[in-house]
């Protein structure tokens, strides 16, 4: 092969992978400067108790960031209801860390049956309930979380019955809430645990917040950001 040719092929294939960069990329919805902070690490301002909606302690600010463990409440939420949205954080797992991400909670006492949950989990598996899958209704497409005691990053972005998520800015999972008509089933037809939900049914504008499911976890530079129709 001549020089020529070998410099062609080399430019060729380099332009394809530059390509299927962008391609990546553009893929993952961007958090711009229009977003708003609605945790610094200051203090708990703006976050209930999910089970009474009155405010949450100042000891889940921790050095770390929001620290939802221990302070009584199943989930941290946010104080107001939002419809379609981007949300971008950092979080932390600590070894062996089972939480989640709800959004679109209809009814704050009852997140786990009126909403979705985004898992956070310390596991390296891609099935129902690891990390960036919507709990037992999409797996994700891989798993692009670190390891237990590395900061991640996330952005779940909602609009209509579509939301997605991606972690460390590899898109993982993307649900369609009008796929899932059937109380219990998946479009494949296979069984999820929400017998008595249909997904599709599911309000679309509701509460998020952070799941306390036993173990430490911290989330820091929250930002919001509420679209337009």
């Amino acid at each position: 092969m001549n020089m020529l040719r070998m410099m062609i092929l080399q430019g060729a294939a380099a332009l394809a992978l530059g390509m299927a960069a962008l391609a990546a990329t553009a893929a993952v919805p961007a958090l711009d400067e229009e977003g708003k902070t609605i945790f610094d690490g200051s203090g708990p301002e703006g976050w209930v108790n999910n089970n009474t909606l009155e405010p949450i302690p100042s000891s889940a600010v921790q050095e770390e960031g929001l620290n939802p463990h221990g302070i009584g409440a199943y989930v941290v939420l946010y104080n107001r209801k939002v419809k379609d949205f981007v949300l971008d954080f950092d979080y932390k797992l600590s070894p062996g860390c089972n939480s989640g991400v709800f959004l679109r909670v209809g009814d704050p006492k009852d997140p786990v049956m009126t909403g979705l949950e985004v898992a956070l989990d310390d596991t390296k598996g891609t099935g129902y309930h690891d990390p960036g899958a919507f709990y037992d209704l999409v797996r994700p497409d891989t798993n692009a979380q670190k390891p237990a005691g590395e900061w991640n990053h996330m952005t779940i972005t909602a609009r209509g019955p579509i939301v997605t998520v991606s972690i460390n800015g590899t898109l993982v999972s993307r649900i369609d809430q009008s796929a899932f008509p059937e109380p219990g089933k998946r479009p494949d037809g296979s069984d999820h645990k929400f017998r008595d939900v249909a997904i599709a049914d599911l309000v679309q504008e509701g509460y998020f917040g952070f799941q306390d499911h036993g173990s430490d976890v911290w989330f820091k530079d929250i930002r919001l950001k509420e679209l337009g129709d």
